[in-house]
């Protein structure tokens, strides 16, 4: 039994004051419980006396906090456990940096005291030799431990924020803030360079005097390489386009079009106050065609133009101007919207005698000439960013690899939600995978090709997928979407599901979908009817359009449809939305007709426009 569990045991009276110990987050309970054996099984009086044990066990804490947050995602636990468990990974780290601080202060003391030992020289020599190697040495497992938090934020954490960046281009719900990373490069370079004063402090005192044997000149010469690597390292991944290229008008982001202004942002993680308008950052744009940028091409980076007085340069007003058809050998084969460019921006940074040439790209970019070419190019941008982990593979459509069912339908419903603030459920991802695939037991191993997205058209229709999904979203977008929001429309449905749904329900009831003919977008209703022999029979009316909703609002056509029955008498035979929702209830607050003193043709005679349908 672990000591942990013996304290869960104890009197509520004396266990409540042990657990008082676990309130702050300096370490908490949670922590302390599902890490218990493995705190309980390390020696941390020889941490407390060997920094380099405490950075091992350090590192072996973070990779430990990482398994636990790994087992709450796959047994489901608390999503709030693992929130909480990313969090305190994030804290220990940044906690860790002003105990450095401290620490360096303390360096500080060390150097005054070599200064007065090499006075005495002649009477202190063993002490000095002993503090040269002692400092020398806790330099070096300050570095050690700055490799640590040096891979966990370059290789982890700003890995992780640029896949959230590129997910979040298509629409993924992924926070993109650089507020924690800006932190985090700020402090540890300050650190570094702090480090390196201290370097640079010790060459002082070897120009008063050295000796035979001195460790200064042959130690510290591999901390300089050390120190100005990492400096050198952290300073160059600090350089991120923060905000991808879009045009104002644009169908999203990373689609140009030519002599139309486009805007990008990049931003230097570490704040540097001294550096504000000093570093001039220009811009270029790759030369597989003959483009050219046009516009403000160097700016300086500018905390004024920064939300919270970061290292900002905001490009608001660049133009992409066509030159010459000669295409490059490679791209022969790629139409124009499969041909991937990059924005690239270049910098020098220049502080604390560290002089650095600093480079970075956007993610790729497709470039087009007319407003007629953006859905194939927005087709094309979804596919990559879905895709491609390399942001630098520019020749991505020469071979593009096919989708899992999984990556597409994530995908799609990032669509929906980025158009109507709902993504696709279950039933509604079903429906469309047994459009494609047909009905299978699992869609886990299904892929679909680039060809079959975007290039091939559906059966029987004149129109490929992404025409036929986009022309859907469009009209969410701009028709439908307080509709898809509420849960209103159910969207993908086949008809004989359909028909099963509605001829168990009660007279009247009626479904919203999309229409599967329609090639830019199309929604129709159906509704249940009975005979006089109590046979349920279903019936569907002629797909609405763009065009149709342009000139009357869906709930309208709802609440003022008619079908004319016996006697030529109109009917409107919708009375409850599926499952069993009143019609006015679900669609009454979207209804644009006005009454009582509202209304100011009431003292006319009252007319509305009605959709009539013959039975």
């Amino acid at each position: 039994m672990t000591q942990w569990e013996r304290l869960q045991q104890l009197d509520t009276v004396y266990s409540q004051r042990a657990f008082d110990l676990y309130n702050g987050d300096e370490f908490p309970m949670e922590v302390r419980h599902y890490l218990a054996h493995w705190i309980e099984g390390q020696d941390w009086e020889r941490a407390s006396r060997d920094s380099s044990q405490a950075a091992f066990l350090f590192q072996v804490l973070l990779e430990n906090l990482d398994n636990q947050f790994s087992r709450f995602v796959q047994e489901k636990e608390s999503f709030l456990l693992q929130r909480n468990f990313r969090r305190y990974k994030q804290n220990f780290q940044v906690s860790v940096l002003p105990l450095w601080i401290c620490e360096a202060l303390k360096l500080l003391n060390i150097i005054r005291c070599l200064e007065e030992q090499q006075d005495e020289f002649d009477f202190k020599y063993q002490t000095h030799l002993m503090d040269c190697e002692n400092f020398l040495s806790d330099i070096s497992a300050m570095l050690d431990a700055s490799d640590v938090l040096h891979s966990a934020l370059i290789n982890e954490e700003l890995v992780e924020w640029k896949q959230r960046q590129q997910k979040s281009c298509i629409g993924a719900p992924d926070d993109t803030s650089l507020e924690h990373l800006e932190k985090w490069f700020t402090q540890i370079i300050e650190c570094m360079f702090q480090l390196q004063k201290f370097l640079q402090k010790l060459d002082e005192l070897v120009g008063k005097m050295t000796y035979e044997n001195d460790p200064i000149p042959v130690r510290k010469p591999p901390l300089n390489i050390r120190v100005d690597t990492l400096l050198t390292h952290l300073i160059k991944s600090s350089f991120v386009v923060e905000t991808q290229p879009s045009m104002p008008q644009g169908r999203g982001l990373l689609v140009l079009r030519t002599n139309v202004q486009f805007s990008v942002k990049v931003r230097l993680l570490y704040k540097v106050p001294e550096l504000n308008h000093v570093m001039k950052v220009t811009v270029s744009i790759d030369k597989f065609r003959k483009f050219n940028v046009l516009g403000t091409l160097s700016k300086a980076l500018n905390m004024a133009e920064s939300m919270n007085g970061g290292m900002v340069a905001d490009f608001r007003h660049l133009v992409i101007l066509f030159v010459n058809p000669v295409v490059c050998f490679m791209q022969l084969s790629l139409s124009v919207t499969e041909e991937l460019h990059r924005i690239n921006f270049q910098t020098q940074f220049d502080c604390q005698g560290l002089s650095v040439p600093l480079e970075t790209s956007s993610l790729p970019v497709v470039v087009i000439s007319n407003s007629s070419q953006q859905q194939s190019a927005w087709a094309s941008v979804l596919w990559f960013n879905m895709l491609c982990p390399d942001p630098k593979n520019i020749k991505f459509f020469e071979t593009s690899p096919a989708a899992t069912w999984l990556q597409f339908g994530e995908m799609l419903s990032w669509q929906f939600l980025s158009c109507g603030k709902r993504g696709l459920d279950n039933d509604q991802l079903e429906t469309l995978a047994i459009k494609l695939f047909g009905k299978q037991p699992s869609y886990d191993n299904c892929k679909i090709t680039w060809t079959k997205f975007s290039k091939e058209n559906l059966p029987d229709t004149n129109f490929t997928l992404w025409v036929w999904l986009d022309g859907i979203l469009n009209l969410v977008k701009l028709y439908l979407s307080d509709l898809w929001s509420d849960g209103s429309i159910m969207g993908f449905i086949s008809k004989g599901k359909e028909r099963l749904l509605l001829k168990k329900k009660q007279n009247g009831t009626f479904l919203l979908r999309f229409s599967e003919s329609i090639k830019d977008g199309g929604i129709t209703f159906s509704w249940v009817q009975y005979a006089n022999d109590a046979t349920p029979s279903v019936q569907t009316v002629k797909p609405f359009t763009i065009t149709d909703l342009k000139q009357i609002a869906l709930p309208d056509i709802l609440c003022n449809f008619r079908i004319m029955v016996a006697e030529n008498i109109p009917v409107n035979p919708l009375c409850y939305l599926y499952p069993n929702t009143p019609k006015d209830q679900a669609f009454g607050k979207y209804y644009s007709e006005k009454t009582g003193e509202e209304n100011p043709y009431l003292k006319y005679l009252k007319t509305k426009l009605v959709f009539v349908s013959k039975e």
